[in-house]
Formats: structure tokens, C-alpha cells, sequence
């Protein structure tokens, strides 16, 4: 075993304060024998079972030569330039697999959860390494490592001989350990954001005497927004801005501020950065551009290495700024054009103009924000940063994104994933369409597009995604203050026919029902409102409805327990009374606070933007309406649906396939012979058909005798995708004679392929045929494929992916969601498919992607059920190194 040294690395220790994660290089000796000399003596007998000081020199050393021997890894964590501690594993010869570890943090800084943080780290690389556990030997005294141990492991055996606890730590990181993780991480970044967010004071650089600019637009906002702390202009020469006395520099301002807003030139910001960190800043916004987007890297580089020297966050550069409008703070630090109103949406927006287009419509629909976040060219805070911050945010009732790219999408998914469960996340991605598709060998890779991964990332996080920004808001606000719905009946209540069905018609397209009403609701219904014009679903009280009739048909169906959202419908007619329908209509859905509910006002030119106290949100039209309700619908039955677990995987080899890979890309192929593949595939329990390969028509003949007849004879040639079109594969050859023609006709048909040969396979005969694989995407990690196999997986189309981990429901949604389910459950008398054993086969595809990133595109095709189970009959195979790509584990910053 050999380690690849992890690439440095910033994260947020458990007070929100930065430090660096790094390999130990030989340049740190001298720094490491002062950090061991810092040590008591205590710490070292803790750490090396001995006090004395006379081998710290030589512990240091060890240090070193673990990174350059390739024996193991030692890491340091790294602050203002100082080494706070050291971890490391060396690798034990006599137990593979297995490697030990060890710790050292310097007192003055061992609260800071500086030893959880790099033994997080120890263990990823370890786990990359090979190593499946890292043990160590800890004295009973040792009650800080004891409760590290403890903590990044709860439930960790612990056995104790002489004086000394033996801990065993897994390196593999199971939905238990990777949420421990993430809730450290969430909790990190709240305290690193807050300074940003919920700032007691703020600085502004860069407005102007003239009062023109942005800077100086930035500051007038601060102040007619009622921010509740100090404001400090920053001005070289003026004494007064804006009313407020101005200040001649950073370090001038009698109290350290936590945020700084800069508006000054590109070529000035990093001078104004290292101003803002050596005053005690904590955070930044840069509305300056000039950076990355023109294409600017190294400034904006200079940007960050600034802010992450003096333990700043950083927002942009290149954005219009961020808000907070809880009253606590109201905070307006923004150049958008109308400040929103206080409410309960996190907005954050890759492009400033999108900001300001969905603050403005947040204001014209009456939709509250309580925060908003610029993120520009997302230099260092990023989506991910503030889905942690607002996971525990007791304002943010509804998360808001327009993004146009991921830094990481792994950790988003489990960071969204986490929120989704509290409260929405709503999302618009932009860049949708892609110019150049991806041009795998394999049907998998043809298929999973970055789009393909995109919607796979939302589905499977409980993401609401929409198409335009203003769906978004509309989903928004029906979701936002109000209970989710129950189901998916909705109930409709109109004063007119034709816009009854066109809801009804829209709410088909948005997955909902509109349910016909039962016998005793009609009958109640009818006694209610005796001039109702049709008592069912949708109710058309007809065009001259009074607010009493309006009023009393909500309160039935709201009472009948048989719809689970209700949508009213007025349209204005000239014998309508507006003001009391739309009064009539509030206090009815005041009145049943635990339904959802919408409302269309259709002709009116003065409509408000809700009703009612309950804010019940108004649209123009039904077909919006019932849109956003059908998103709302959907979202609830993501809530209520179990999140799944990592299943066991049983009879796993991963040592043998990691040596077979590692031999494999050694030689230099990256496309595999199905021998090959299937040796790979053996070590996961993937089914493969038993397959001879014959090198002349008496090896073919022989071997379909072994395998029974009928037989197929084919080509196993890495580089050829459609065999069939090429006349490599011949099916049920029934006697000597035809395996001998079939072997003549496949040979010619290869002949000049590079590794391909002749295989004879039995038959495998299924009403449905399958397929199913892999494929490896740089930045979303591993994606697994279901779908129809044999010809019907180009025409037809019909497939699933989904990202990792796979969990159990994420298997069985698989085959749930094919348009062909129905064939797979025996459809009109069909053989139906053995579902455990393709549960089975998908789990261990999703372990085999998850071990093994390597496995770049992997294709099964076509996968037939028999009374042995599944079975694959053909493979394809691609592998490929890997190289630094995102963790969703690992805590670091961008």
C-alpha cells in the first residue's frame, strides 16, 4: 500500500475560525519540534507513552519520513503560520488493511476540535489508501482522545488491558459517521457566517463625496433600512458621508467590525482586504468586479488567500450584495433596486440581475424575505456554505437557489438533503442546455449527461426544481406559512365551469387529482349552497356566486376530509360583488388553517397579492396556480418517504478488486475484456452469464456442448459498441455446424479489433430485458443506471440514474420510476422479474461505484431474469485514475 499525500486544504474548525489541513513536508521540522516542545509533559506521555523530551527530534523526523516513504501519512493543522498539532497512520505490514494512528494537538488549542478535524481527514485518506480500519492504543488517563474517539465514532468498542484502551476506528464513513460530520460542519459554519449575516457592525469602502456609485448607493440603503448597529464610512480625505461621520481608514474605527463592504476598484480591493483582516474583520462582500468573470483568477486567488490569512469570510467579488431583514438586524446592504419585505424566504442567487428580478417579484406578490445572498463568482461563501447556515436558522422557513454551476455537488446533496427535510429548498439551474454531450463507448455514459445528473441530484435530495425563476416563487408561495398537503386531491371551488376544467386539466399535468366528491359530500354540498350550479369536483357555483355561497362550498370541502388542497377560483363578472367574494373567500380558508390553499382572481386589474390572514397566495391564472400546488404535493411526499439506508452488502472482496484494478490500469488499457470485467464484477457478486472463450471453431463447438444448447456465439472486443450491427454476435445456434459458421463469422467480423476474441454464452431467455451500469463524472462522483436493455435502450429511452450513496428506497425507486414497471411486476400474465434479486444486483452496482471511482463507465446489457436470478449476458467496461475530485464528506472550504 502506498498513499497519494491529500492536497492542502482550509476548513472551519468547531469555532468558525479557519485553519489549514496539509501534509507534513520536511521544511516543518524545526516548526514541529516547537509545537512538541509546547507540549506538557502530560500530552506526550498521552501521545507517545513516554515524557521525555529527548525524542522529539526523532518523532519529528518519523513525521516527515512517513510522507516521503509512502509508509503511511501524517498531516498537521495550521493557523496564522503555527503548527497546533499533528495526526497520523502508518501502515502495519502484518495486518493489512489495517494501519495505526495517532494525535497531538497543543494545549492552548485543544477546544477547538482540532484533533476530530484531522482525524476526519487521516481517515478519508486512509480509506483511500485501502485501509478499511485504523487502530491505536490510548491510556485510560487519555480522556481527551477517549472522547474523540467517542465522538467521531459513537458506540466505539473500546477494550481495556493494563492501564490501556485499544480503539479499532472504521474508516468507512456509514450514514451514522457521515451525518456526525456533517452536523460538526453545520454547527462550524453558523458560527463562521454569522458575523456576515447577523453582523453588529458594518464598514463601508468605497462610497463616494459625489454620493454616485455603488458604494455610495450601498451605504444610503444600510442606513434608510434601519440597520440596528453602527455604520462606519470609510473615507481617505472626507470627514462626513451620508450623514454619518466617515473615517479616514479601517484601523482608525474604534471597534473591530464584523462586516466589511468593499466598493472600491479591482486593483484596490486586496490593499482594502488586508486593511479590513489586519482591523479584526471577520467578513467581507465585494461588490468590486474585474476578477474571475473576465478572466481575472489570480486577483481573485490574491482575494481569498487575504481573507483566509485573517480568518475572513468572503462573498462575491463581483455581487450587489446581501440581506438581512429580520428586525433584529435589518440589514439592507444591497444595490438592488427595491429593498424586500420581512418574511421567511433564504433567496441566494448566483447572477446579480436574477437577484434583483426575484426580489422584485418577491415585493410585487407580497412573498416576505428574510434573507438575501449575492454570490457572485462565489470566491469562497457559496450555496453549500449557506444551506449549513440556514439548516438551523429559526427566520429562514424556505430555502431559494438560482445556481449556475457547483463547487461541490456530493456535499450539496447531503447538505440539501438535510435542509429539504426541515424545510423546502427550491431551485433553478441555469446552463441547461449543453453544446457538447458527452460520447461514451457505452450506452451508460451516451445517457448521463451533466443534465442527467443535475435532476438526479434534486430528485434524490428532496430539491424542488423548476424551470423558470418565477415557478420558483410561485412554488414559494404556496408552500411558505402554510401546512404541506396530505395527498395529492385537490379541491376545486369556482363561480365558473370553463375555468374549473381548465384547473382540473392543469392539475392532471401537475400530478394531482381532482377526485370526484362521494354521495353524502354532494348531498351536504347542495344543502349548503342550494343554487350551486354542479355539486362535485370541481364546484361551479355559477357566474353570479354570492360571498355567502363562495364561503359555505369551501367550508364543505374543506370539512369532507375527501380533497387535500383546495384552490378557489373568482373570476369577475358584471354581477360579481368583488370586495365581499374576496372577503367571503378569506375568512372561509381562514377558517380551515391545517388545508393548503390557493386562490385565482381572473379579471380583476386591482387584485391583491394574498388573502386573508393566513396570506393565502392569489394568482391570475388556474393553470400557474395548480402548478406551483403540484409542486407543493410532490415535495410532501418526498417528506414523508423513508430516507433508506446503505444496505449490508455481504460477500464483498474489495481488497481482490482494488488489486485487479490497480493491475488492470498498470497496464495501460482503458476499455476491458469482459473476462476482465467479469473478474472485477465476481468481487462484488455481480451476476454474469458463464461465458467460454474459444479460439478456434473446435474450442467453440466444445464449449457449447459443456454450456447446453442452445448457444450464442459473439465477439468480446473492448472497442466495439454495437456488435450486433457489425454481425459480432449470433444467437441460438443449435448444433455443431452452426457454432462452427458462427465462429468463422464472428472472427472475420473482429479481425483487426485490438484483445477481441470469441466467446460462446448458453441462452438466456426473459420476457424483459434489462440493462444497467455505471458511470463516473468528474464533479457529480459516480451515477448508477437502470433502465429496458437489448435494442430498447437507445429507442426507447427508458432509464433511471441515480447519484451515491444508493440507498435501499433509492434501489427500489429505480425500477418503480421505468415507464415499463408494470412489465417487471408481470404485466397481462408476463414472467415478472425477480425485484429482491434486482434490489440485490443495484446495491452492489451502487457499493462496486462507491469503493471504486476508477470504474468509469460500466454497462450490462442485456440483463435477463431466469430461475437462477439475474443475469447479465454482455459488458463493457472502462477504467480510468482518478484524480483530485470533490469529498462529500470531507469538511473544507472552497
Amino acid at each position: 500500500m502506498r498513499v497519494r499525500p491529500p492536497q492542502p486544504v482550509d476548513a472551519l474548525d468547531a469555532d468558525g475560525q479557519i485553519v489549514r489541513i496539509r501534509p507534513i513536508v520536511p521544511d516543518d521540522l524545526d516548526a514541529l519540534i516547537v509545537m512538541h516542545e509546547s507540549c506538557t509533559a502530560s500530552d506526550l506521555r498521552h501521545r507517545y507513552f513516554a515524557s521525555g523530551r529527548g525524542a522529539i527530534a526523532v518523532e519529528a523526523g518519523r513525521l516527515i519520513g512517513l510522507n516521503e516513504t509512502g509508509d503511511g501519512l501524517a498531516v498537521t493543522v495550521e493557523d496564522d503560520g503555527l503548527l497546533l498539532g499533528a495526526a497520523s497512520f502508518t501502515f502495519l505490514p502484518e495486518h493489512p488493511g489495517r494501519a495505526e494512528f495517532g494525535i497531538l494537538v497543543v494545549p492552548d488549542h485543544q477546544h477547538r476540535g482540532l484533533g476530530t478535524l484531522m482525524l476526519e481527514h487521516l481517515a478519508l485518506a486512509a480509506a483511500a489508501a485501502g485501509v478499511q480500519e485504523l487502530s491505536g492504543q490510548v491510556l485510560a488517563g487519555n480522556f481527551q482522545m477517549l472522547r474523540l474517539a467517542k465522538r467521531l465514532v459513537p458506540g466505539i468498542p473500546m477494550s481495556y488491558r493494563a492501564g490501556v484502551v485499544d480503539l479499532v476506528l472504521t474508516t468507512e464513513f456509514d450514514d451514522v459517521l457521515a451525518e456526525e460530520v456533517a452536523e460538526r460542519e453545520r454547527a462550524s459554519e453558523r458560527m463562521s457566517l454569522q458575523p456576515l449575516l447577523d453582523p453588529a457592525s458594518v464598514a463601508v469602502v468605497g462610497a463616494s463625496r459625489s454620493g454616485q456609485g455603488i458604494g455610495s448607493e450601498v451605504l444610503r440603503s444600510i442606513i434608510s433600512g434601519g440597520f440596528t448597529g453602527p455604520v462606519y464610512p470609510i473615507h481617505p480625505e472626507e470627514s462626513e458621508l451620508a450623514g454619518l461621520r466617515a473615517w479616514s481608514s479601517l484601523a482608525d474605527v474604534p471597534e473591530s467590525v464584523d462586516l466589511v463592504i468593499v466598493a472600491v476598484p479591482a486593483p484596490a480591493v486586496s490593499a482594502v482586504l488586508m486593511q479590513a483582516g489586519e482591523a479584526g474583520a471577520r467578513s467581507a462582500v465585494v461588490l468590486s468586479s474585474g476578477f474571475a468573470e473576465i478572466g481575472n483568477i489570480a486577483a481573485q486567488q490574491d482575494l481569498v488567500r487575504i481573507a483566509r490569512t485573517h480568518d475572513m469570510r468572503l462573498v462575491g467579488p463581483n455581487c450587489i450584495g446581501i440581506i438581512n431583514t429580520d428586525r433584529s438586524v435589518r440589514l439592507q446592504a444591497s444595490f438592488a433596486f427595491e429593498p424586500p419585505v420581512h418574511g421567511g424566504l433564504s433567496l441566494a442567487s448566483q447572477s446579480g440581475a436574477v437577484g434583483i428580478a426575484a426580489l422584485a417579484h418577491a415585493t410585487r406578490t407580497g412573498l416576505g424575505v428574510h434573507s438575501f445572498v449575492s454570490l457572485g463568482n462565489k470566491a469562497d461563501v457559496s450555496g453549500n456554505d449557506l444551506l449549513a447556515y440556514w439548516y438551523d436558522d429559526p427566520g429562514c422557513k424556505a430555502v431559494a437557489l438560482y445556481l449556475e454551476s457547483f463547487g461541490n455537488p456530493r456535499k450539496f446533496a447531503r447538505l440539501a438533503r438535510a435542509v429539504a427535510r426541515r424545510k423546502p429548498v427550491l431551485a433553478v439551474k441555469g446552463g441547461r442546455s449543453e453544446p457538447g454531450r458527452r460520447a461514451g463507448l457505452s450506452h451508460t455514459a451516451a445517457a448521463a449527461t451533466s443534465e442527467v445528473a443535475v435532476e438526479s441530484l434534486f430528485a434524490q435530495s428532496g430539491v424542488i426544481r423548476t424551470d423558470t425563476l418565477e415557478q420558483l416563487l410561485d412554488t414559494v408561495r404556496v408552500l411558505i406559512d402554510q401546512p404541506l398537503p396530505r395527498g395529492g386531491r385537490l379541491g376545486v371551488v369556482g363561480n365558473a365551469g370553463g375555468v374549473g376544467v381548465l384547473a382540473a386539466d392543469a392539475a392532471e399535468a401537475a400530478g394531482l387529482d381532482v377526485p370526484g366528491l362521494s354521495g353524502d359530500a354532494r348531498r351536504r354540498l347542495s344543502e349548503a349552497v342550494p343554487e350551486v350550479a354542479a355539486a362535485d369536483n370541481p364546484v361551479d357555483l355559477g357566474a353570479a356566486a354570492s360571498p355567502g355561497a363562495f364561503a359555505d362550498a369551501l367550508a364543505c370541502l374543506g370539512a369532507s376530509h375527501e380533497t387535500d388542497a383546495l384552490l378557489a377560483v373568482f373570476a369577475v363578472t358584471g354581477a360579481s360583488d368583488v370586495q365581499g367574494n374576496l372577503a367571503a373567500i378569506a375568512r372561509a380558508l381562514d377558517a380551515i388553517p391545517g388545508t393548503p390553499a390557493a386562490v385565482v382572481v381572473m379579471g380583476a386589474a386591482d387584485a391583491p397579492s394574498t388573502l386573508g390572514a393566513r396570506r393565502i397566495p392569489v394568482f391570475g391564472f388556474p393553470e400557474t396556480a395548480v402548478a406551483a400546488q403540484g409542486r407543493a404535493a410532490a415535495y410532501a411526499r418526498w417528506r414523508t418517504r423513508p430516507l433508506g439506508k446503505r444496505p449490508e452488502v455481504p460477500g464483498i472482496d474489495r481488497a481482490g478488486a482494488r488489486a485487479i484494478i490497480e493491475r488492470l490500469l498498470s497496464a495501460g488499457h482503458e476499455w476491458q475484456t469482459a473476462a476482465e470485467a467479469a473478474s472485477i464484477l465476481e468481487c462484488y457478486g455481480i451476476p454474469l452469464a458463464p461465458t467460454v472463450a474459444a479460439s478456434s471453431q473446435q474450442q467453440a463447438v466444445a464449449a457449447a456442448r459443456t454450456l447446453g444448447y442452445p448457444v450464442a456465439v459473439k465477439a468480446d472486443a473492448p472497442h466495439l459498441v454495437h456488435k450486433a450491427g457489425a454481425g459480432a454476435v449470433l444467437l441460438g445456434l443449435r448444433g455443431a455446424r452452426e457454432v462452427r459458421a458462427g465462429f468463422r463469422q464472428v472472427a472475420a467480423a473482429v479481425k483487426g479489433y485490438e484483445r477481441a476474441t470469441v466467446v460462446v454464452q448458453p441462452m438466456l431467455d426473459a420476457d424483459v430485458e434489462l440493462s444497467a451500469g455505471i458511470v463516473h463524472d468528474p464533479l457529480f462522483g459516480s451515477l448508477v443506471m437502470l433502465g429496458l436493455g437489448g435494442t430498447a435502450t437507445d429507442i426507447l429511452g427508458d432509464k433511471q440514474f441515480r447519484l451515491l450513496p444508493l440507498t435501499d428506497t433509492d434501489a427500489e425507486s429505480m425500477w418503480r420510476s421505468l415507464k415499463a414497471a408494470d412489465l417487471l411486476t408481470g404485466y397481462r400474465g408476463s414472467q415478472p422479474v425477480d425485484l429482491d434479486s434486482l434490489n440485490d444486483l443495484l446495491t452492489r452496482l451502487g457499493r462496486l461505484a462507491e469503493d471504486r471511482p476508477e470504474v468509469a463507465e460500466l454497462d450490462l446489457n442485456p440483463i435477463m431474469s431466469t430461475r437462477h436470478g439475474l443475469q447479465a449476458a454482455d459488458v463493457k467496461l472502462r477504467l480510468a485514475r482518478i484524480g483530485d475530485e470533490p469529498d462529500p464528506i470531507a469538511r473544507r472550504l472552497r
